[in-house]
């Protein structure tokens, strides 16, 4: 079972909000929960370098009360400034997992509710919010020993409904990715155990508040030869028209990157990436990002394994329907000399996006980079400005990126520190 958002190694969840997304180049950690006060004159100086202030961060609202075994994550979706939703997991008496959501209205963070479904081992993993009030969540949850089903959750005019479970035949049910293009209008997908054993790709929609039933991803039952397929990301321009990425197996232990996509409600056939076979000769490839700005124009990104085992990021354009072959991100070879590497991806408008990622030098050191798309044409990949001073310890990566405007994205991860110590980091462009 794939659970994808599970990062729980922190003691509590908490949120933090930016005023303000326009920057230089510039990274800095994550403002703490301190007491103290930021100063008239230092809120102006951190202004200046990052065109925005970030604002303490603070427990999410009546976690705290629920979180009795001392483990909680979060994530959260934003439909217009001062207006999110965020929703994450808690551990009741060190034994339960369980599920939370909650609402921001104009600033001001609401309590915490708990997300109720008749099974244990609860876990929100994905949540996408349309507009302001009107949000989709889902992930999965127990019902037996050996046995997982997924569940969706919907907010309407900001108060949240009872939870459902996604109707498939099949068993051990995990919801990885959803995304909502308008309010009451949602797609999600993942993966299931079908009646011969076999892991398959799923999709299911929501329309106009409904969710129907589930149903495996067209062509990835002929593609999944090896018996284990997955839907990674999932991004819907408008309703009804959606692209999606994962991973299928084409033989015993080796694995390939596909894509497909929803026009007007109906899911078409699944295709592997163009051009990543002949990339993928260490035969492990994945979708895990996929961005649409439009309907039919997308980009997804992923990695691949080269001849000599090594991961190496690549990314792939989808122009008016049709996708163009995946290609290796310029410069990312120079930075890559070791075995690992991930990639986020985030689209402005048709060909113009962001992607941030991972990849490992020469030295086992793991590090972070971002890179940009103007017009069709993917930029030289660079480490991120300012993580080769704060990552001593050799762990950076950028696990999320945000582009508002063509040239203009945000991106967020972690680094180590001397002490071994993971630190967030967030790094805006202009």
């Amino acid at each position: 079972m794939i659970r994808p958002w599970a990062y729980r190694a922190m003691a509590g969840a908490f949120l933090a909000v930016l005023a303000g997304c326009s920057a230089t180049k510039t990274i800095r950690e994550v403002p703490a929960s301190s007491p103290r006060a930021v100063s008239a004159s230092s809120a102006a100086d951190a202004r200046a370098a990052s065109g925005g202030v970030w604002g303490k961060a603070e427990e999410v609202p009546g976690t705290a009360a629920r979180n009795t075994g001392g483990d909680a994550d979060v994530g959260v979706s934003c439909a217009s400034a001062g207006n999110c939703s965020a929703g994450g997991n808690y551990e009741h008496d060190f034994s339960d997992a369980r599920s939370f959501v909650v609402g921001e209205k104009n600033g001001t963070w609401g309590k915490a509710e708990r997300v109720v479904i008749n099974g244990t081992g609860v876990a929100l993993i994905s949540l996408s919010c349309a507009s302001a009030g009107n949000c989709s969540a889902g992930g999965d949850y127990q019902v037996s020993p050996s046995n997982f089903e997924a569940f969706v959750v919907g907010e309407k005019n900001g108060t949240w409904g009872k939870a459902e479970r996604v109707l498939i035949n099949g068993t051990g049910v995990g919801l990885i990715s959803l995304s909502c293009a308008s309010a009451g209008n949602c797609s999600a997908g993942g993966e299931y155990v079908d009646t011969s054993d076999l892991t398959q790709a799923f999709v299911v929609g929501e329309k106009n508040g409904t969710w129907g039933k589930a149903e495996e991803v067209p062509g990835t039952a002929v593609l999944n030869k090896g018996g284990y397929a997955t839907l990674n990301v999932l991004s819907c321009a408008s309703a009804g028209n959606c692209s999606a990425g994962g991973t299928y197996s084409y033989a015993s232990g080796r694995y390939q990157a596909f894509v497909a996509g929803e026009r007007n409600g109906t899911w078409g056939k699944a295709e592997e990436v163009p051009g990543i076979a002949a990339l993928n000769r260490g035969g492990h490839a994945v979708t895990g990002s996929v961005s649409c700005a439009a309907a039919g124009n997308c980009s997804a990104g992923g990695f691949y394994t080269d001849g000599s085992g090594h991961q190496q990021a690549f990314v792939a354009g989808e122009t008016n329907g049709a996708w163009g072959k995946a290609e290796k991100i310029p410069g990312t070879g120079a930075l890559n000399q070791g075995r690992h590497a991930g990639i986020e991806v985030s689209c402005a408008s048709a060909g113009n996006c962001g992607v941030g990622g991972y990849d490992t030098d020469g030295s086992g050191r793991v590090q972070a980079f971002v890179a940009g798309e103007r017009d069709g044409t993917w930029g030289k990949a660079e480490e991120v400005p300012g993580t080769a001073g704060l990552n001593k310890g050799g762990d950076a990566e950028t696990q999320s990126v945000s582009c508002a405007a063509v040239d203009n994205c945000s991106a967020s991860g972690f680094y180590t520190d001397g002490s071994g110590h993971q630190q967030a980091f967030v790094v805006n462009e202009t």
